[in-house]
């Protein structure tokens, strides 16, 4: 997103804390009804751009949300989209876009509230790996052809039971209406989006062998000095990895052992 979505989103964002704060609203069914707004406008373009055209009144697309949404969602629900509609996007995807990840994050919300956050995360990663390691399967969920109600189904056997709720509605949600996204981007921005949670970042961590308790936590310690933020360990073991790890935050990619690792971060943090 560019400047004038990236300030509507923030904003939005900071209007989605504060209602998940109250007790007395449902982040899960906040979630449900936010994702359903989100298909609406990704299925209605005319509609979508009405609600982002900047020659419209603020007020006006507020009231249209109100009268396109009253007694379909709740009135938080209804009254956050007509705040959305009264700022300014770049381009009405965006907005789409927006909901999209406000019904995530509404998820994990209630996840963190319900103290099942860890046990999100690592399934989300951990799901990822299944993906990429099963071509069939990445294949079987992500064929447009396939009638949306076997996805589910096929979700449901992998996930159900085994996987937090959340998990499995997030899941679900990705592959039912991936919106142009591929199922392993919209993985690593849910994985994200969990992190920013509790404001920590995430690091992918592959090794030859698993690490010990003594070394993740050096590891963990080291990259939170590095990057300035705290640090989720994703860790994985895959016995050809190079130089016997394997580490990656965002786009940065490490090789090399634990004790070169941390002894550069030592140098880096001395500059």
């Amino acid at each position: 997103m560019n400047g004038a979505s990236r300030e509507a989103l923030a904003a939005a964002r900071e209007r989605l804390d504060a209602l998940t704060d109250s007790t007395s609203v449902d982040a899960g069914a906040l979630a449900d009804e936010l994702a359903a707004v989100t298909a609406l406008l990704d299925r209605e373009g005319s509609l979508r751009r009405v609600l982002t055209d900047p020659a419209q009144p603020a007020d006006a697309k507020a009231e249209l949300v109100q009268r396109l949404l009253g007694g379909q969602v709740s009135g938080p629900a209804a009254d956050l989209v007509a705040g959305m509609v009264r700022s300014r996007w770049s381009q009405p995807r965006d907005l789409v876009d927006a909901l999209e990840e406000l019904a995530d994050i509404a998820d994990l919300t209630a996840a963190q509230k319900a103290g099942r956050l860890d046990s999100v995360e690592d399934e989300l990663f951990r799901f990822g790996r299944i993906i990429a390691s099963n071509p069939e399967l990445r294949a079987a969920l992500t064929d447009r052809k396939a009638d949306t109600s076997a996805k589910v189904e096929l979700l449901r056997r992998l996930l159900g039971g085994k996987a937090d709720k959340t998990t499995e509605r997030l899941v679900t949600r990705l592959v039912t209406a991936p919106r142009g996204r591929s199922l392993e981007a919209g993985l690593e921005s849910l994985s994200k989006l969990a992190a920013e949670r509790r404001d920590r970042m995430v690091a992918v961590v592959t090794s030859a062998v698993p690490l010990s308790d003594a070394q993740k936590r050096r590891l963990g310690a080291a990259l939170e000095k590095l990057y300035g933020h705290k640090m989720h360990l994703n860790l994985d073991v895959d016995p050809e990895v190079v130089g016997g790890m394997r580490v990656q935050v965002g786009d940065e990619v490490i090789n090399g052992s634990i004790a070169d690792r941390i002894e550069d971060a030592a140098r880096r943090m001395a500059e």
